[in-house]
């Protein structure tokens, strides 16, 4: 969970970057530059930690489910029965983790999305005309990290 809540700020950081990058692209000499600790809006953004959250349970109801699995496929008398229902409930794993992974990828898209758009509007608002990752800049722009972790929340 953590390494894709870590994937969620690498991939924002890197729309961050390309944004700034793309104003650098065409010719305009920025005047103002911000920053942003992308890594900090994420963590404390309340989307995704219900997200983690709502994660977690599916999870825990995944292995619920893989538990009573196990305890049916015990049950069977025979060999065959078993490798039968074990062959039937693969297919249904299948579903399910497909169903958990495609659902979590939508809403982390929806929340990257909602943050990008966050970083973008106040950025305009502040005047900024280009806005890096915090990572990214080794000295520099003005951290607006606290402005935009408090329009996420």
């Amino acid at each position: 969970m953590k390494n894709q809540i870590k994937l969620f700020a690498v991939i924002a950081a890197a729309f961050v970057v390309g944004f700034g990058v793309n104003n650098f692209a065409t010719g305009d000499v920025p005047s103002r530059i911000a920053v942003v600790d992308v890594n900090t809006v994420v963590a404390k953004s309340s989307e995704v930690k219900a997200l983690k959250k709502e994660q977690d349970a599916k999870m825990q109801e995944l292995q619920t489910w893989l538990n009573t699995v196990r305890a049916d496929v015990a049950k069977q008398q025979t060999q065959e029965g078993k490798e039968k229902l074990v062959k039937k409930y693969d297919a249904e794993f299948a579903k399910k983790q497909e169903s958990i992974k495609n659902n979590y990828a939508k809403k982390l898209q929806a929340i990257d999305k909602s943050i990008s758009s966050v970083i973008a509007q106040e950025a305009k608002t502040q005047g900024f005309d280009v806005v890096l990752s915090k990572g990214a800049v080794l000295y520099g722009g003005t951290d607006i990290t606290k402005d935009i972790t408090k329009l996420v929340k």
